[in-house]
C-alpha cells in the first residue's frame, strides 16, 4: 500500500467523512506530516507549514501540478475540516497574512508516528476515546485568541490577526479622534467577511453595492456633518491608491455625502513602504500615532500655524 493509500486510511479510521478522504486531503496530510514516498511515518514532523508549501510539497514528491489558485480548494476541503475535527491547528494569524500557517495537533502527529507499529491500535483508540474533548479543546484555543471590540455599542470579537488589530485601532482610536458620534456601516473580518454591514442605511446613503463589490474595511458614517469614512486597514496590500480610490467611486455614484478616503497604517514603517502608492486627496492614520494625521491634500491646508 503506496503512502496516498495509506493516509486515506488514516483519514477513514479517525472518522473523516468520504469528502475528507479524497487524493487532495491525503496530500494535505502527507505534506503536514513531511512524509515522503520513501520515509516511515515514525519520521513525520508537525513543524508550521503554509498552504503554498503544502502545494509545493505535493507537486515535488508526489507528482501533482496543483496550481497557486487551488489553494482555496485546500483551505476548504482539507484544512477548515480538519481543524474542527482537532487533526490540525493554525497560528491564530489572519487568513489573509503571509505568515498564516497551519500544523498537525500534537494527537495527530503521535497517531501518524505509530502508524504501521504494533502502537498504532492504542494511539488511534486514545484518540477516538477523547476525540470530543479534543475538539473542543482546539476550538476553545481558537476563541481565546478572538479580540473583544465595541462596535456601536454593540459587542463583538475579531479573530486574530494584525490586520483585525488595526480594525480594531479604527474603531476604537481613530473614530473618536477624527469621526467623533460616527456609526460603523460596515466592517468585515477575516474569517467573517461581513461582521457589520447596514445594508438599510448604505442603501438610504446611495450605495449601489453587488456581490462582486471589495467594500472598503471599515466604512463610518458622521451625520451631524453628513460625512462618510472610507477606510483600509493595511499591513500587507490595500492602500488608498488611485485604482482604489476609482473602485469605490463607482460603487458610491449615488452618494451626496461627503466623502473621506483614509488609509491606516499599524506603524510609520509600514506607512513608508506604501507611501509612494498613495493618492492625493486621501488621509493618512497612523495607529502608533494615534493622533496626528497626514493629508495628502495638496494646498487644502496650506497656511501658517504657527505665530
Amino acid at each position: 500500500m503506496g503512502k496516498i493509500d495509506q493516509a486515506r486510511e488514516f483519514l477513514q479510521l479517525v472518522g473523516m467523512p468520504k469528502a475528507q478522504q479524497s487524493d487532495i486531503c491525503c496530500y494535505v496530510i502527507l505534506a503536514m506530516s513531511g512524509i515522503k514516498p520513501d520515509m516511515a511515518w515514525s519520521e513525520a514532523t508537525n513543524d508550521w507549514i503554509r498552504i503554498h508549501d503544502i502545494i509545493q510539497f505535493s507537486n515535488s514528491y508526489y507528482g501533482t501540478t496543483y496550481a497557486e489558485n487551488s489553494r482555496e480548494t485546500f483551505r476548504k476541503q482539507a484544512l477548515h475540516r480538519f481543524r474542527t475535527a482537532a487533526l490540525v491547528e493554525d497560528n491564530g494569524m489572519a487568513t489573509n497574512s503571509p505568515n498564516y500557517c497551519y500544523r498537525l495537533t500534537e494527537e495527530t502527529l503521535q497517531m501518524l508516528k505509530t502508524m504501521k507499529t504494533s502502537e498504532w491500535e492504542a494511539t488511534l483508540q486514545r484518540f477516538l476515546q477523547y476525540h470530543e474533548t479534543l475538539v473542543d479543546i482546539y476550538a476553545s484555543k481558537k476563541k481565546m485568541t478572538m479580540m473583544p471590540v465595541k462596535i456601536n455599542g454593540t459587542d463583538f470579537k475579531f479573530s486574530a490577526g494584525k490586520h483585525n488589530e488595526l480594525q480594531k485601532a479604527i474603531i476604537e482610536e481613530f473614530a473618536p479622534r477624527f469621526a467623533p458620534n460616527s456609526e460603523c456601516l460596515y466592517v468585515g473580518d477575516t474569517t467573517e467577511k461581513d461582521l457589520v454591514k447596514n445594508i438599510d442605511k448604505l442603501t438610504e446613503l446611495g450605495f449601489e453595492i453587488t456581490l462582486h463589490d471589495k467594500m472598503p474595511d471599515v466604512v463610518l458614517y458622521r451625520e451631524d456633518k453628513n460625512w462618510i469614512y472610507f477606510v483600509e486597514s493595511v499591513t500587507s496590500v490595500g492602500p488608498m491608491d488611485p485604482k482604489r480610490i476609482l473602485e469605490i467611486a463607482e460603487m458610491t455614484q449615488g452618494v451626496t455625502a461627503g466623502k473621506i478616503f483614509v488609509t491606516a497604517f499599524l506603524d510609520f514603517r509600514t506607512y513608508k513602504r506604501f507611501s509612494e502608492m498613495l493618492a492625493w486627496e486621501t488621509e493618512v492614520w497612523i495607529s502608533e500615532m494615534p493622533d496626528h494625521m497626514i493629508h495628502l491634500n495638496g494646498d487644502k491646508f496650506l497656511g501658517p500655524r504657527w505665530k
